[in-house]
């Protein structure tokens, strides 16, 4: 038997247990968690309960859930970092001391050390380059200091997470949190070879479509390290205590005793509902818009959530944003059992890729990960139409939800039409005129089809 100590916070948490072979056991709360006033449950599918033990598979899928979903990356920790195997208990031993969320894991024998104060190491612009750099690498070019940076990032794209604070850039020590991640451009992807080299643009501009909108998102910005381009996404799983946020980026900002970063605890829909990574897909058995719903209802602020994940749903409907599973949704956990609906993330327009071309995806073939529900489910953006989403609006039962979808629709290409405004330098003009155009034969679409 092999286990590892769940932390948040400088809390002890619980103990997760495993057997040979890596296959879960059980986790087991502290009973000082239990009786403490921030105690929670670590996730609904593994409820706190008068025994304190949880059993099953929903154990297994919630760790797992801490890593990233390409078998390649997991490969690539495990050459990295000597792992006895591939397994999620093993590959969390090596790189859980700062998961998504408020997680840390680590072995019985060790507690997080200055989990309450800033232990950080400021780095150059070529040091960022290159730990950007070292990403990709099974093994990098490693410095000493680097052997107890380890982090755990959820998603399949190339990332690696870092503290920004006083106008630079930190490697974090020991129990200290990260406080932004750095994605990489994803390059090549899918079966039809599709180009998405600007996919940091992309998502940025997704992103500020979705703010113009009203929706809540992930602050993000494109940043350049030398040769290596990265977009720097602001963690809202991390809240600075003991000083004003507007302090913490002025140039002359130095933590003081009393400053430190929270974690804040959060989970994915497909750890929420106790399912593996492998179904983050409705088509595959992952989290539908009926699962997700179902799961708003009972949360903090229930009409709010449900509107903003239907609304999420017709913003990716309108970007052609075909990778909204059960792992791009997430849910915020405090004390109490109480939960909502995180900002929106990892946003990504396939407009661009859309066409008969050459490595493009046909538009009768794009989908998006959820489907709307008619007779049967539809996927296609192209077998969608606005009876479906009345549909939806009128099976959510939110008052006054089609009208806000309607205005919603209508206000999208305003909305670009004012990010033009305020593009970067040199960003790229296909992409920003092929998600315009896409958005606008969408809302055409809808206006035609709705029938409500």
């Amino acid at each position: 038997m092999a286990s590892l100590i769940v932390w948040m916070n400088g809390e002890r948490v619980g103990e997760w247990g495993t057997l040979r072979g890596g296959r879960t056991a059980f986790f087991r709360y502290e009973e000082s968690w239990a009786n403490s006033p921030r105690g929670r449950a670590l996730s609904l599918s593994l409820p706190l309960t008068a025994d304190r033990e949880v059993r099953g598979p929903a154990v297994e899928y919630y760790f797992d859930n801490l890593l990233p979903d390409s078998a390649e990356i997991r490969r690539r920790i495990r050459t990295r970092f000597k792992t006895r195997s591939d397994h999620a208990f093993d590959l969390l031993t090596a790189i859980g001391r700062d998961c998504v969320g408020a997680v840390q894991l680590l072995p019985r024998n060790e507690e997080p050390k200055g989990w309450n104060r800033i232990d950080a190491t400021p780095l150059t612009e070529n040091e960022v380059e290159q730990t950007l750099h070292d990403v990709t690498l099974a093994t990098p070019l490693g410095r000493a200091e680097q052997d107890d940076f380890r982090i755990s990032l959820a998603g399949a794209q190339e990332k690696t997470a870092l503290l920004h604070m006083a106008g630079r850039w930190f490697r974090p020590h020991h129990a200290t949190p990260t406080t932004h991640i750095l994605k990489l451009p994803l390059g090549i992807i899918g079966g039809f070879r599709g180009d998405f080299s600007d996919s940091l643009e992309n998502e940025w501009l997704c992103a500020q479509v979705l703010r113009e909108l009203d929706l809540p998102v992930a602050d993000v910005a494109i940043a350049r390290f030398g040769e290596q381009r990265a977009l720097a996404v602001t963690r809202f799983d991390r809240r600075w205590m003991g000083v004003d946020l507007a302090d913490v980026q002025k140039k002359r900002f130095k933590p003081s005793n009393g400053t430190w970063i929270a974690r804040l605890p959060q989970e994915d829909l497909c750890q929420a509902l106790g399912l593996p990574h492998t179904l983050r897909h409705e088509a595959d058995g992952g989290p539908s818009i009926s699962d997700a719903l179902a799961l708003l209802a009972n949360s903090e602020h229930p009409a709010r959530d449900q509107t903003t994940f239907v609304l999420a749903q017709l913003a990716f409907w309108l970007l052609a944003a075909t990778d909204g599973h059960g792992k791009n949704f997430s849910l915020y956990q405090q004390a109490g059992g109480i939960y909502g609906l995180t900002p929106l993330y990892d946003v990504l327009s396939a407009w661009p890729t859309i066409g008969h071309g050459k490595n493009q995806l046909a538009f009768e073939k794009a989908r998006l990960a959820m489907s709307l529900r008619g007779r049967r489910a539809h996927y296609r953006l192209n077998e969608i139409t606005g009876g479906h989403w009345h549909e939806l609006a009128e099976r959510t039962g939110v008052p006054g939800l089609w009208a806000r979808m309607q205005s919603f629709v209508e206000s999208a290409p305003p909305a670009l039409e004012r990010i033009e405004k305020h593009l970067p330098r040199a960003f790229p003009e296909r992409l920003y005129t092929t998600i315009r155009d896409g958005v606008r034969g969408q809302v055409q679409r809808l206006a035609q089809t709705a029938g409500g």
